[in-house]
C-alpha cells in the first residue's frame, strides 16, 4: 500500500517528495519589508562613505580602457556615439539606467515572495550576497565612469533628461566613483535567473533573458559603465547565487531537523503552526 505523507509534510507521498520550498509559508511581511528597507538605506549609506580619490578613479578608467583595447573590446565610445546620434536611443536609456533597476529588482522580489515563497529566501539571501561584494569591490577598486574621460559625453546632460547621478538632488551626494562592479548588471542578471529558474512562460523567460542584454547596452551607451564593469556585475551575480545557493544546501538539512523549522518555515518545511 502506498504510503501517504505524513502531518508535517516531510513524508514521502504517494507523488514522491514535491521539493524543497513547496509548502513553505511567506515570511512575515513586516519584517521583510523591514529587512529590504534596512539593507537599502544601508547600502548608500555605505556607497557614498566610499573614499572619493578623484584621482586615482580616474587612472583606473584609463587603465581599464587600455586593457580593454588590447584585448578589442573597447566598445563604450563607439556605443556612446551611437546613442548621441539618436535621441530616440539616447532618452529611453537614460530614463532605463535611472529606474529599471529599481522597478525591476523590487518587482522581482515581491514577485518571489508572493507567488514563490519557497524560493524567496534563497533568493533575497542571493541579492544581498552579490550586493555586499558590490560594496567590496567599490572600497577596493575607485572608477571613475566613462562619461568622466575626455572624448565621452554624458547622456543626460545632452539631452537634458533626468539621471540619477548625474543630476538632481542625489548628484551632488553620491559616489560618482563606485562604477567596479556595475551593479545595475548584477542586479539585471539576478532578476533574469530568478525568472529563469521558476517561470514556465516562454514569453517571461525571453524577456527575462534579454533584460541584461539591454542593460549592458544602456549603461554603456550611457557612458556610466565599461565593459569590464559589466564582467565584475556578472561576476557578483554569481559569486552571489553560489553563497545563497550553498548556505541553502548546507543549513537546510539542519533546518528540517531542528525546531525553528516549525516557526520560521524554511524552504522544504510546513511553515508556521496555525
Amino acid at each position: 500500500m502506498a504510503r501517504t505523507a505524513d502531518l508535517s509534510g516531510t513524508g514521502p507521498g504517494p507523488a514522491g517528495d514535491p521539493g524543497p520550498g513547496a509548502r513553505a509559508a511567506r515570511p512575515r511581511l513586516w519584517a521583510e519589508l523591514a529587512i529590504v528597507l534596512i539593507c537599502y538605506v544601508a547600502y548608500e549609506f555605505i556607497r557614498n562613505l566610499v573614499p572619493t580619490e578623484r584621482a586615482l578613479a580616474l587612472q583606473h578608467g584609463h587603465e581599464l580602457l587600455n586593457a580593454e583595447a588590447l584585448g578589442g573590446m573597447d566598445v563604450e565610445y563607439s556605443l556612446n556615439r551611437l546613442f548621441l546620434a539618436h535621441s530616440w536611443l539616447a532618452v529611453p536609456a537614460n530614463y532605463f539606467y535611472a529606474t529599471m533597476h529599481f522597478i525591476m529588482t523590487i518587482g522581482v522580489l515581491v514577485w518571489l515572495y508572493w507567488r514563490h515563497p519557497g524560493t524567496y529566501r534563497m533568493h533575497r539571501a542571493a541579492l544581498f550576497f552579490l550586493t555586499l561584494i558590490g560594496l567590496l569591490g567599490f572600497w577596493l577598486y575607485p572608477l571613475a565612469p566613462p562619461r568622466m574621460l575626455a572624448g565621452f559625453t554624458d547622456t543626460v546632460i545632452t539631452f537634458g533628461t533626468w539621471g540619477i547621478y548625474t543630476t538632481g538632488p542625489t548628484a551632488s551626494v553620491s559616489n560618482q566613483f563606485a562604477a567596479m562592479p556595475s551593479m545595475h548588471t548584477a542586479w539585471s542578471l539576478w532578476c533574469a535567473a530568478a525568472i529563469i529558474a521558476i517561470s514556465r512562460r516562454r514569453w517571461a523567460v525571453v524577456l527575462a533573458a534579454l533584460y541584461p542584454v539591454a542593460t549592458i547596452m544602456v549603461i554603456m551607451g550611457t557612458a556610466n559603465h565599461y565593459l569590464l564593469d559589466a564582467v565584475g556585475g556578472a561576476t557578483a551575480s554569481a559569486l552571489g547565487l553560489v553563497l545563497a545557493y550553498g548556505g541553502a544546501r548546507v543549513l537546510l538539512p539542519w533546518f528540517r531537523r531542528s525546531p525553528a523549522q516549525e516557526e520560521y518555515g524554511w524552504p522544504g518545511g510546513p511553515g508556521p503552526r496555525p
